[in-house]
């Protein structure tokens, strides 16, 4: 059985594609850093329809307790074989002259620094084996530019730079690196969202309804599968066409 670990995986988008790869047939590593009954509430979901799963409570953000954290997972359910790149931390949106270089490391952080960990930590073992997916959870602001956004706009457009240049260079090597960017997807943190803005949203959008965690969770265990091992360094926007790009 093939290993998955998804980062900020205890509710939201995470929790729904941590589900759907346990369905999928993966093992599941439900990473959280402090939502420990959310990220227990997903390993119990999917061990209760014959799934494979554990929670994995460490930072992304901290170099040392990745190490420990891909260690215990290794431990429990073998090395491994998927990372999806999930995890973020709070949003911001201020106006330019409000943000500071800080405001930037932060999404950085999030962004670029833990895919760039976790991928370098597993690498010499997908090297070796000739095999390994990553799947980055991007974003449509990075062709929209959304105002006073400017933070983590710029750090989701690094992540899909990055995961491009990751993508040349692994191919070789039997390792696929693609980029799944989600529209607006109403998740619990939205529960309170201004409804007149949802619905100018669905207004942009061709489909004309928003997302569900489903669509961006059945993309994920699509690029993972055997199906898409000749899909690499690719964007997928899952957006109901909001960008056609």
């Amino acid at each position: 059985m093939k290993v998955a670990l998804v980062t900020g995986a205890s509710r939201g988008l995470g929790a729904v594609i941590a589900r759907e790869l346990g369905s999928a047939g993966w093992a599941v590593a439900v990473n959280y850093a402090n939502d420990t009954d959310g990220a227990n509430a997903v390993v119990e979901r999917i061990r209760g329809t014959g799934g494979t799963a554990i929670p994995a409570k460490f930072s992304v953000i901290d170099s040392e307790a990745i190490k420990r954290g891909l260690d215990a997972i290794r431990t429990a359910l073998g090395p491994v074989d998927l990372i999806v790149n999930n995890a973020t931390g709070p949003q911001p949106q201020m106006p330019l002259m409000e943000q500071s270089w800080l405001t930037y490391v932060d999404q950085l952080e999030f962004f670029v620094k833990a895919p760039l960990e976790l991928l370098q930590a597993v690498l010499p073992d997908w090297r070796a084996r000739r095999s390994g997916r990553v799947i980055n959870i991007g974003s449509e602001v990075v062709e929209l530019g959304n105002p006073n956004f400017g933070n983590y706009v710029s750090a989701k457009g690094a992540m899909l730079a990055m995961s491009r240049s990751w993508a040349r260079e692994l191919a070789p090597e039997g390792i696929t690196v693609n980029v799944v960017s989600p529209g607006w997807i109403p998740v619990e943190r939205h529960a309170s969202a201004d409804k007149a803005a949802m619905q100018a949203y669905i207004g942009e959008v061709p489909a004309g309804r928003m997302g569900s965690p489903e669509d961006i969770a059945h993309t994920v265990v699509f690029l993972a599968s055997e199906q898409a091992s000749f899909i690499t360094g690719q964007k997928v926007a899952v957006n109901g066409g909001r960008t056609l790009l």
